[in-house]
């Protein structure tokens, strides 16, 4: 049996879940959603940023959260220094004094116990949180609130894109960013979100009361927490218009750095205390469909790039063997108009083609719903040439690491 012949089951399962994506998307909920508009509720809002070495950013971070269109009596801003060695705390000494702003340093324990000091420091009913990398567009807040108008929902996410990508790297990241707004559109209005990400995620005080502070969660509090309110009955919606910007990785290590620990994190929080998700059909489409396919996508992700070199390298071999016994000259002469009829084309080829054109469209989706501008032409050439080759990377690495046990630093 070929190694394609593997990889085919993990090529179906994701296209199923990509047209599953497109059907939801159309679906009346998700309509519902989108069609949702800001209404004249406001609401206590505190948001917070947790800090650790972000003098060069944490300022302009500040600003934006100050540029929000909301009522200044009822949004305040906390500012967590989480024991920074740089000159973090130079750089919020600035907003020292500001009536909407509160100040708080304390010794280095991690970013869920900087979360959790500024919870303590307020009474507001929602609270938020901002990574100190990233910016808010003015109305993202007023977007953001008319989700609480449902009692169950107890945490609501935003659309993130990247800030300013500059190189191809960035760039790629930009497009799956936007796939993911439209993914986790989508996967909110079924109740399936499984993480609420560091930029601009609120959840409801109440809430956080009745299940409990942030946790360490194997490096990734937000997926834990987002578990944590699934496990306990409640839900997370999301504010597709509800725009975040976001600095990401310019290198491959950087990069790989920060997947593996997404994916580590992931996988010790589904296989240990929240496995009890996983195929549980009391948890609906998240317990029955958007974790077990996340699992699998694992693995079929790392298959799925093994067969592909495997498959690129045998017909790299029989190519040589074929030019070994004709003359160069004869190998580079183009004799009549080449014809398509004779390209190879296989099963195999055409499934991750379909896979791609699926991906590319709810990329564009995403852009479309979000109102996020930019153009996302680099974003996408870079996404189909680059994604596919160095996320198995990562995959690869963080399977190994929980399977081995090794814990890696991630500051």
């Amino acid at each position: 049996m070929s190694p394609e012949a593997f990889a085919y089951p993990f090529l179906f399962i994701a296209i199923f879940f990509e047209s599953f994506i497109l059907v939801t998307f159309l679906s009346k909920p998700a309509r519902a959603a989108r069609a949702r508009t800001p209404n004249t509720e406001t609401p206590a809002v505190a948001v917070i940023v947790p800090c650790y070495n972000e003098a060069a950013t944490v300022a302009g971070t500040c600003e934006s959260l100050l540029a929000l269109d909301y009522p200044k009596e009822k949004l305040e801003v906390i500012l967590v220094d989480d024991g920074s060695t740089d000159g973090t705390t130079k750089a919020m000494a600035r907003f020292r004094g500001h009536p909407q702003i509160r100040v708080i340093r304390k010794e280095n324990g991690g970013k869920h116990t900087a979360l959790n000091a500024g919870i303590a420091a307020t009474s507001a009913e929602i609270i938020g949180c901002l990574d100190a990398d990233s910016f808010v567009e003015p109305d993202a807040l007023r977007e953001i609130v008319p989700c609480f108008a449902n009692s169950r929902v107890a945490a609501v996410t935003a659309a993130m894109s990247v800030h300013r990508p500059k190189n191809l790297l960035q760039h790629m990241q930009n497009a799956e960013y936007t796939f993911g707004i439209t993914l986790r559109h989508t996967l909110a209005s079924i109740n399936g979100l499984y993480v609420t990400p560091g930029p601009f995620s609120f959840y409801r005080h109440t809430t956080l009361k009745e299940i409990g502070d942030f946790r360490y969660g194997h490096q990734t509090e937000d997926m834990e927490m987002a578990l944590r309110i699934q496990r306990a009955g409640y839900e997370i919606e999301n504010a597709p218009r509800a725009r975040a910007y976001t600095k990401s990785p310019n290198t491959i290590a950087k990069l790989l750095k920060q997947r593996t620990r997404w994916t580590t994190g992931f996988l010790r929080n589904i296989l240990g205390e929240y496995r009890c998700l996983v195929g549980n059909r009391a948890h609906g489409a998240l317990g029955m469909l958007v974790l077990p396919t996340a699992l699998i996508a694992i693995g079929g992700g790392i298959l799925t790039f093994s067969a592909t070199l495997f498959n690129f390298a045998r017909h790299a071999m029989a190519a040589a063997e074929v030019r070994a016994g004709v003359p160069l000259s004869y190998t580079l002469l183009m004799r009549g108009p080449f014809d398509w009829f004779y390209l190879p084309v296989s099963f195999f080829l055409l499934l991750g083609a379909t896979m791609l054109v699926a991906s590319f469209s709810l990329i564009v989706t995403g852009k479309r719903i979000s109102k996020t501008p930019g153009n996302l032409v680099l974003g996408i050439v870079s996404y189909a040439f680059l994604y596919g080759l160095v996320a198995p990377l990562w995959l690869l690495r963080a399977t190994t690491d929980v399977a081995l046990g090794k814990r890696r630093q991630w500051r």
